[in-house]
């Protein structure tokens, strides 16, 4: 069965440098910050004072007689709607404030994520698992808003009135009534941490099948034809409902561990509130303390709860947020294997000329796919690679854009080594028609304009029309906005590499790089394409990896390769008098 590469989702220890990591993001907005933070203090003063309100309130009302006007009651309650009204605006100015810069940090954390991706070399991104991939950048990006969110309005605010409430009880009413809430607060923290953690396994346990059933189904669902191929539609559900039974089991389990803390936390409340209700109620009838006092208590001590009641969610919620986070600033932390020379310059090219000099290259360190490679391809020139299958062809083209480095030796354009420029400039210079067209799921037209985006409007569809393309354009219902579909799946093979084509025609580079690319059309898209190619490689270098020796009968110079060496190299009609392997080729073919 596939699995998901990607690590669990929660750690044993919370990483608090998470926040360090996070921190210069918030720091765009540090006057939104501070004001933030006073009105989160100002809800807090409020919110504390309501409970004297309620005091003075009732108190006066139990001493008021009827024959006197309730001029002051009326006042007090008035008083209390304020203050209620002013928490909850303090928190909605606070809310509003601090959310601008939540949003904003996540957009930044986002588009660097999305960047660096990018940034990365091929192996990482042939390696990885989009679905698994794509949730954990999800999941990170959900984990910044709620750790701001529950830590910036729950934590801290809670915090600072758990502090505020028992130097208040401390001073008005006696150590043992802020005795009982600091013993109620720890036991009611050290159980929420103790249970949530014993929770931990299974919340691992459901994020993983979650992020196996996500990639099984991303990967199955994108391999759409090879299932109805195979008519595996059947092991593929079972697949898949396998990794959803791993899921329900997980969440099952975390069911019944959340009833565990729910009950536990429900109890220690019960028995916190019911030992302060009852010191409060014995004072109140022994006249140590007013039926006011009485209420205050109850009032602050349901404060302080209700925040608390979501203690092992927040906790629970904060700890996989910050594993979430570290995890997706992880990918911020993978280094390219290929980078850019500090003093890099952009490529300059003039003439178009390509030189492999004594290049070496294997995919890992047991076997080498080039060995010794050396060949010229000079300005203007057609030149076409052939070989049998695993020659080491298509390779030149990864080394030749540098998606990998030669582990020795050197490759130049107008003799400067692409190790020495820019990534970027070297790949401008360099179009593409490669074996297997991948498409975006968007219109034609978008697909082509992806080849130059500045490009005007007329200048896309004249290299739809050079690229051969126009006829079929035109007899499309929708013409040229036509959704190609998943990775152009709508489009016939010829199609998508006529596509191709007329994107390379739009980025007009210098040098022009052909894979493979009319190995698997039949004869008639064969040579169709075979026309547009000519077209386009007309006056531009042009390097082409054939598998149909009838498709480069016209090269200016053919290399043929076997085991990622140059055996023989000539025109064709030199390399059918040498009767080489060339010649055996070309006999087996036709």
């Amino acid at each position: 069965m596939r699995r998901s590469n990607y690590p669990d989702h929660e750690v044993n220890e919370i990483n608090w440098r998470v926040l360090k990591t996070l921190w210069p993001y918030l720091l765009e907005f540090r006057v939104r910050i501070f004001i933030a933070m006073l009105c989160l203090v100002f809800t807090k003063l409020a919110s504390v004072y309501l409970p004297f309100i309620l005091k003075d309130l009732v108190d006066t009302l139990d001493q008021q007689n009827a024959d006197k006007i309730y001029l002051v009651p009326l006042g007090l309650v008035a008083a209390y709607g304020l203050v209620r009204f002013s928490t909850v605006l303090f928190a909605e100015i606070r809310d509003t404030l601090f959310g601008h810069v939540t949003e904003r940090a996540i957009r930044r954390i986002g588009l660097n994520v999305f960047k660096h991706l990018h940034r990365l070399e091929l192996d990482f991104h042939l390696d990885r698992q989009t679905g698994g991939l794509s949730r954990d950048i999800d999941r990170g990006t959900s984990g910044i808003s709620f750790l701001m969110r529950f830590m910036v309005f729950n934590i801290v605010p809670t915090l600072l009135e758990i502090i505020m409430v028992m130097g208040i009880l401390w001073y008005n009413y006696g150590v043992y009534f802020s005795l009982i809430v600091l013993i109620s607060i720890v036991c009611y923290v050290g159980y929420s941490v103790k249970a949530t953690e014993w929770r931990t396994g299974y919340i691992r346990e459901a994020n993983k099948a979650d992020s196996t059933s996500n990639t099984r189904a991303i990967d199955s669902l994108l391999n759409y034809e090879t299932v109805k191929y195979f008519t595996n539609e059947d092991y593929e559900a079972n697949a898949y409902d396998n990794n959803l039974a791993q899921w329900e089991q997980a969440k099952i389990k975390n069911r019944l561990s959340l009833f565990a803390l729910n009950g536990g936390q429900a109890l220690i409340i019960a028995i916190s509130m019911t030992s302060m209700l009852g010191l409060a109620a014995y004072q109140v009838t022994h006249e140590q303390m007013t039926l006011g006092d009485f209420v205050l208590i109850n009032a602050f001590m349901m404060q302080l709860f209700i925040p608390l009641n979501f203690l092992g969610f927040v906790y629970r919620e904060i700890k996989g947020s910050m594993a979430n986070i570290e995890h997706m600033f992880n990918l911020l932390g993978k280094q390219p294997k290929i980078n850019d020379m500090p003093d890099a310059q952009g490529l300059n090219v003039t003439e178009g000329s390509i030189r492999f000099e004594q290049v070496d290259f294997g995919y890992n360190n047991k076997r080498n796919v080039i060995n010794q490679l050396s060949f010229d391809v000079k300005p203007g020139q057609k030149v076409a690679v052939v070989g049998d299958s695993g020659s080491g062809k298509s390779t030149l083209v990864k080394l030749l854009f540098r998606f990998y480095d030669p582990d020795y030796g050197s490759i130049s354009i107008d003799g400067q080594d692409i190790s020495s420029v820019k990534q970027q400039s070297l790949r401008q210079h360099i179009g593409i028609v490669p074996q297997d067209t991948v498409l975006f799921n968007d219109t034609l037209f978008a697909n082509v304009h992806y080849g130059n985006p500045d490009a005007s409007e007329e200048a896309v569809y004249e290299a739809i029309k050079l690229a051969h393309l126009d006829k079929f354009v035109d007899s499309l219902p929708d013409k040229s906005a036509t959704k190609v579909g998943e990775r152009g799946l709508k489009l016939s093979g010829g199609e998508k590499q006529r596509v191709a084509i007329a994107r390379t025609i739009l980025k007009n580079p210098e040098i022009l790089v052909f894979d493979e690319a009319t190995s698997s059309l039949d004869s008639h898209s064969e040579q169709a394409i075979l026309r547009a190619i000519r077209q386009v490689s007309e006056n531009k270098t042009s390097l082409v990896i054939a598998h149909r020796l009838s498709t480069i009968v016209d090269a200016d110079n053919i290399i043929v390769m076997r085991q990622g060496q140059v055996v023989e190299q000539g025109n064709h009609q030199t390399l059918i008098q040498a009767n080489g392997l060339y010649a055996s080729m070309w006999a087996l073919q036709q």
